[in-house]
């Protein structure tokens, strides 16, 4: 499973990049994360940890995910596992418009019953990724 959504933000982009990269800012726009902390120490680099708390369909999923590419000002990737799969994320920024371009690419591998679902699964995920965005364009827009 693969969801992009893109979106334009009238902010500078490296505003909008310093608020995507900080994690325990998820909770404040991202509609199912419940929380969010950092399991290492700060800069943020290749090799960083977190921990956020989902939830998802009715539970509570704790993942643990961990940065696997950054670019400063740019671009940073990671991965986990989210509750019963495998999933890895990026969050691009560039400029654009005289504001900010913003990427955000989820991929996943589901397996047993989400794999018969997965094209369902994927609908739902790109409409909460898409909603959620939406909260960050305004609260940073504000």
């Amino acid at each position: 499973m693969k969801v992009e959504v893109s979106l334009l933000i009238n902010r500078p982009p490296a505003d909008v990049f310093a608020y995507i990269c900080n994690f325990e800012n998820n909770p404040k726009w991202q509609e199912r994360v419940v929380d969010a902390w950092f399991t290492s120490d700060p800069p943020l680099r290749r090799g960083s940890t977190y921990i956020q708390i989902a939830s998802f369909l009715g539970r509570r999923i704790k993942s643990t995910f961990e940065v696997i590419e950054y670019q400063p000002g740019r671009l940073v990737r990671a991965s986990g596992a989210a509750g019963l799969f495998p999933i890895t994320f990026s969050r691009q920024v560039e400029p654009a418009n005289g504001g900010s371009r913003m990427t955000v690419i989820i991929e996943g591998d589901a397996s047993g019953i989400f794999k018969l679902a997965e094209p369902l699964l994927a609908q739902k995920v790109k409409a909460s990724i898409e909603k959620d965005c939406r909260m960050l364009k305004k609260m940073l827009e504000n």
